[in-house]
C-alpha cells in the first residue's frame, strides 16, 4: 500500500461538547453505475486498482459498502450565508470518508459530497443531489487544477439509481472529492460561536501543525497563520479573477483555510468581460458578482479576524490592532498578485508606470465592445490588427510596450499562450453535457469536455466547437447549486 490512512481532525475533535465531528453512515444506493473514475488522480493517491474501477471500488465510492477500516464523519461548521450569519451549519450532504497521508507525505481529505442520507448537520434538506450538480463540479473542478488554481479535486463520480426532488424528479449521484483539508472560516467561526478558548486554540494549532507548520517557529504563531491564510487568498481570488471565473457563492463557509476553491454549486466562467457579471440564481442582489469577489474575500477575512481575535492577543484592543494591519495587508497582496498575472497575460515583462493603466483600459475596452474575455487574450497572441479603432490604438500601444522589453514578439506571443487559456468550462457547453446525461443518459459531451479542459493552454484542433462563446440561443444566464 502507497498511502497510509490518517484520522487526525477526528482523533483530536470528537469528543468536544460543541460537537465539531459526529458519525455518520451513507444510505445505500439502489443501483450505482459509473459516470467518471479519474485515474490519474488515483494513482497520484496511491489507491489500489482494487478500490478503482472495481466491483468493490463502486460499492465504496456509491456509499454502499464502507470497509471497516473508514469511520465516515460529518463535520461542524458556521457560516455567514449572503452576508447573514447562520451558527449552526456543517456538512449536511457530505461525508468525511476518511483521511490519507500519500507515499510523498501530503496529507489529504477524501470525502463523500452529496451522498445519498442525512446527517446531524442536514437540518430539513434530504442530504442528496442530483445528477447535474455532481457533473458541473467533475468538470470545473478539475478544469481549474489544469489551469493551475488551487481547488479540491474530483476523485469518482457515481449515479445512484435514485430519485433526488427539486422542482422535478431528477437522478441522483455521488462526487467523491479530495481536498488538502476541509477547514474553513466557518469552522473557526463556528469554534468561536463555542466560547471555549482551549478548542479555539487547539483548532489553530491544528491547522498550524497539518498546513503550516512554518508558523510554528514564529514568534507569534497565530498572527503568522492568519497571514498565511490571507496570502493564500489574495492569491486565489486573483488567480479567478484573471481567468473570468465567477465562484457565486462565497459564503465564509465556502472559503476554506487552505486557499483551496471549494463548492463549485452556481459558479460560472465568463464570455463577454462584464464587471457585474452574475450568473447565481440565489445571488439575487449581485452581492458576489465578478468585480465584487476580492472585496468579499476581504470581508470573509475580516469575520475570520474576528473569530480568531484572543489569538492575536491577549489584550482585546491589542488583538483588533493586530487581527485589523493583518486583514489591511489583503488588498495590497490582492493587487500584487493580480496585476503580475494580468501583465504575463498581456506579455509584460518588467514593470513601467503606465503598465496598469494600459491592462485597466483594455478591460474598460473589453466590457464596451463586450469582447470574448477569453479569445480576446488569445487573439492578441496572434498579432493580428484590431478591427475597431479604440482597440487599435490600444494595441498599438501595447506593442510600442512590448517592442521596449527588446524580446521578438514570437516568443512573448509564445508565453502569452501559456498563460492564457484556450478553451475554459463555458457555460452553456456544461449545460449542453448536463442536459444530454440528463435526457438520455449518454457522456459523449461530458467526457469530450474533460479531455479538451485537461490541457487548456492548448489549442483543441479537432474540437474547436468548445473554444467558441455561446450563439444567443445557447446563452445560459443562470446557473443552479442543486441543494
Amino acid at each position: 500500500m502507497s498511502y497510509q490512512l490518517a484520522r487526525s481532525y477526528a482523533e483530536q475533535f470528537s469528543d468536544d461538547a460543541c460537537q465539531l465531528v459526529a458519525a455518520a453512515q451513507p444510505a445505500p444506493t439502489s443501483d450505482p453505475h459509473w459516470l467518471a473514475f479519474n485515474h490519474d488522480l488515483a494513482n497520484q493517491l496511491g489507491i489500489p486498482e482494487a478500490w478503482q474501477t472495481t466491483v468493490q471500488g463502486l460499492a465504496l465510492y456509491a456509499g454502499q459498502r464502507i470497509p471497516d477500516c473508514l469511520k465516515p464523519i460529518a463535520c461542524a461548521y458556521a457560516g455567514h450565508q449572503f452576508g447573514h450569519f447562520v451558527p449552526r451549519l456543517g456538512d449536511g450532504r457530505a461525508l468525511l470518508l476518511t483521511e490519507l497521508i500519500t507515499a510523498q507525505g501530503q496529507h489529504l481529505d477524501i470525502q463523500h459530497w452529496a451522498k445519498r442520507g442525512t446527517t446531524i448537520f442536514s437540518r430539513s434538506g434530504d442530504g442528496r443531489a442530483p445528477l447535474g450538480p455532481v457533473l458541473r463540479e467533475y468538470i470545473v473542478s478539475e478544469a481549474m487544477h489544469a489551469l493551475g488554481i488551487p481547488t479540491t479535486r474530483a476523485l469518482a463520480a457515481v449515479s445512484t439509481g435514485d430519485w433526488v426532488y427539486r422542482e422535478q424528479a431528477l437522478p441522483g449521484a455521488v462526487l467523491t472529492r479530495v481536498a488538502s483539508s476541509h477547514l474553513r472560516i466557518g469552522t473557526a467561526q463556528y469554534i468561536a460561536s463555542c466560547s471555549d478558548e482551549l478548542l479555539r486554540q487547539r483548532f489553530a494549532d491544528y491547522v498550524i501543525a497539518r498546513h503550516y507548520p512554518h508558523c510554528a517557529e514564529a514568534e507569534q504563531p497565530y498572527q503568522a497563520l492568519f497571514s498565511e491564510i490571507i496570502e493564500r487568498q489574495a492569491q486565489l481570488v486573483a488567480q479567478w479573477m484573471c481567468v473570468g471565473f465567477i465562484h457565486g457563492v462565497m459564503n465564509t463557509d465556502n472559503m476554506t483555510l487552505t486557499g483551496e476553491t471549494i463548492d463549485y454549486g452556481p459558479c460560472a466562467f465568463m464570455e463577454h468581460y462584464d464587471p457585474n457579471a452574475v450568473f447565481s440564481a440565489i445571488d439575487r442582489a449581485g452581492r458576489y458578482a465578478y468585480k465584487n469577489q476580492p472585496a468579499i474575500a476581504l470581508w470573509n477575512l475580516a469575520r475570520l479576524g474576528e473569530a480568531w481575535l484572543p489569538l492575536m492577543a491577549t489584550e482585546p484592543n491589542q488583538a483588533i490592532e493586530h487581527a485589523t494591519q493583518l486583514v489591511h495587508q489583503f488588498p495590497q497582496r490582492y493587487e500584487q498578485h493580480y496585476y503580475q498575472q494580468m501583465a504575463q497575460k498581456i506579455g509584460l515583462i518588467g514593470c513601467e508606470p503606465d503598465d496598469r493603466a494600459l491592462i485597466t483600459e483594455l478591460l474598460q475596452l473589453m466590457a464596451e465592445l463586450q469582447l470574448d474575455y477569453t479569445n480576446t487574450w488569445r487573439w492578441l497572441a496572434r498579432g493580428e490588427p484590431a478591427e475597431q479603432p479604440q482597440l487599435l490604438d490600444w494595441q498599438q500601444r501595447w506593442q510600442q510596450r512590448l517592442h521596449r522589453q527588446g524580446l521578438p514578439l514570437m516568443q512573448v506571443y509564445a508565453a502569452m499562450n501559456q498563460v492564457n487559456p484556450a478553451v475554459i468550462p463555458r457555460n452553456h457547453w456544461l449545460q449542453a453535457a448536463i442536459t444530454q446525461a440528463l435526457e438520455s443518459g449518454e457522456l459523449t459531451l461530458f467526457n469530450e469536455l474533460i479531455t479538451v479542459l485537461r490541457t487548456p493552454y492548448q489549442l483543441p484542433t479537432t474540437m474547436m466547437q468548445y473554444t467558441q462563446p455561446a450563439t444567443a440561443e445557447e446563452r445560459v444566464q443562470r446557473t443552479f447549486c442543486g441543494t
